[in-house]
């Protein structure tokens, strides 16, 4: 812990000082007073991973109202991968905000929604003629992606699998599959979802080689046997799992699902909320195996931090819906498409793919060395700067959430902002601001290194 606080008044963003500095304890007294009048005026509902209260952040770092700076592994789970208060960002908005801040796109539309549509358009997988309709939420994004997939199909089964996350609208709760915290207390949920095994080849029983395949001939089975390809209007998936802990679904098995779906007139939709947008190394997870999706759903990192999502897919089934069945007041907001312009600009000309690539190359090696020395990781997998590693009780593959939750306050403690996550709450998941340093990166491991050797 620094001896001495430093007092000079700074902006957020990219000027932030990139540097970890703890003067108080965590949480300090500033932020234990705001949390006494979030829990005044708050819903309990809204929970917080860590009990501190943000007052600047960028680049790999955030602060908070006490004067600690945190070095951040977790961009606001996946949102702010250009860093927060990215200068494109800032720019375009603050630009927009003097314009106009709405019109409602269905009154009068304007042209920042359309240059978002072009965009995705471009980057998207596939070279086929796609369009898209900008929502608020990812949730939003993935009940709109199933609408849209149902009224083209003119079916209404909807397959979803093992471990996936999908949101926290009704629809989406029924597609996701943990129950607490998501879907507790909450039912009943949308019908006509079904559930199929997931290719997690850290738990497959018979072993991760047989895992692809064998995985793909159980869903297929079961989509043939018990729901009939013929009712199924869609299959939604994640390339990689977020909430259900960074699965990397065995190699092999998302190209099989999508050519079942493709032989039997099934919309294959690739949920990229959380890996999308140069997360993984790639513009989007789908592109590493080749997928190509019929609707891909994208939001987190789309817009630097300010709220908007899309559905974006092939033109024939994002036309089939008639004229004002898609749509809402705030979907894409001009402010946020034009933040999500920016972001855009920012991955670009930083070659952020490259950055989360290099990212990748930096942490799964050095959590591939501790796996080895601390037998509570069971697990380490990822892709670029969307990685994980799963904890277990040692010796066994018995999920350790105590362990997990005590790793994690223990980074926190030491100023390292982490997340963790996974159907059985026992995973650690990193996912640094793409622009963050290399020194920062290296530091926050170290601290991790300590956690997990004080376990």
């Amino acid at each position: 812990m620094s001896a001495t606080s430093d007092t000079t008044e700074t902006t957020g963003g990219p000027s932030l000082p990139q540097r970890r500095r703890l003067v108080t304890e965590i949480p300090g007294p500033r932020s234990r007073e705001l949390m006494a009048r979030k829990s005044a005026a708050v819903a309990a509902g809204v929970g917080s991973v860590l009990p501190v209260f943000a007052r600047r952040a960028g680049g790999g770092v955030l602060e908070d109202v006490d004067g600690n700076s945190f070095i951040d592994f977790g961009s606001g789970i996946a949102v702010t991968s250009v860093g927060n208060s990215a200068e494109a960002v800032v720019r375009r908005a603050a630009a927009q905000l003097e314009q106009f801040t709405h019109t409602c796109a269905m009154v009068t539309p304007y042209e920042g929604y359309v240059e978002v549509c072009e965009e995705l358009a471009r980057l998207t997988p596939g070279d086929h003629a796609k369009k898209s309709i900008l929502v608020n939420s990812g949730a939003e994004a993935v009940e709109n992606a199933v609408k849209i997939a149902r009224y083209h199909t003119k079916r209404q089964a909807v397959v979803v699998f093992d471990h996936g996350y999908h949101g926290r609208t009704n629809l989406t709760m029924a597609l996701t599959a943990k129950n607490m915290p998501y879907k507790h207390g909450f039912g009943p949920f949308a019908p006509e979802v079904y559930r199929v095994p997931m290719a997690y080849p850290y738990r497959w029983l018979s072993g991760a080689e047989n895992c692809a395949e064998e995985a793909a001939a159980q869903v297929i089975e079961q989509i043939t046997k018990q729901i009939g390809a013929e009712n199924t209007a869609a299959i939604v998936v994640e390339p990689i799992l977020g909430e259900g802990g960074f699965i990397v679904p065995a190699r092999g098995f998302l190209p099989r699902i999508a050519e079942f779906a493709r032989e039997h007139g099934i919309v294959f939709v690739a949920d990229e909320i959380q890996s999308g947008f140069c997360r993984t190394g790639q513009w989007f997870a789908s592109e590493d195996e080749g997928l190509v999706p019929d609707l891909i759903t994208t939001a987190k990192g789309i817009a630097g931090g300010l709220p908007l999502a899309a559905v974006t897919g092939r033109a024939e089934i994002m036309d089939a819906a008639h004229s004002g069945g898609l749509g809402g007041t705030y979907g894409g907001n001009p402010v946020a498409c034009a933040a999500a312009l920016g972001a855009i600009e920012t991955m670009r000309e930083q070659d952020l793919p490259a950055r989360a690539r290099r990212i990748g190359d930096i942490m799964l090696p050095r959590l591939a060395e501790l796996a080895g020395k601390y037998p509570a990781i069971g697990d380490v997998r990822g892709r670029g700067a969307m990685v994980a590693v799963e904890l277990v009780k040692p010796g066994t593959k018995e999920p350790d959430a105590a362990a997990t939750a005590k790793v994690a306050a223990a980074c926190h403690a030491e100023g390292l902002l982490v997340l963790t996550t996974g159907t059985y709450g026992n995973v650690v998941r990193f996912l640094p601001p793409l622009v963050i340093g290399e020194d920062l990166l290296t530091e926050g491991l170290d601290i991790l290194e300590n956690a997990f050797a004080a376990l």
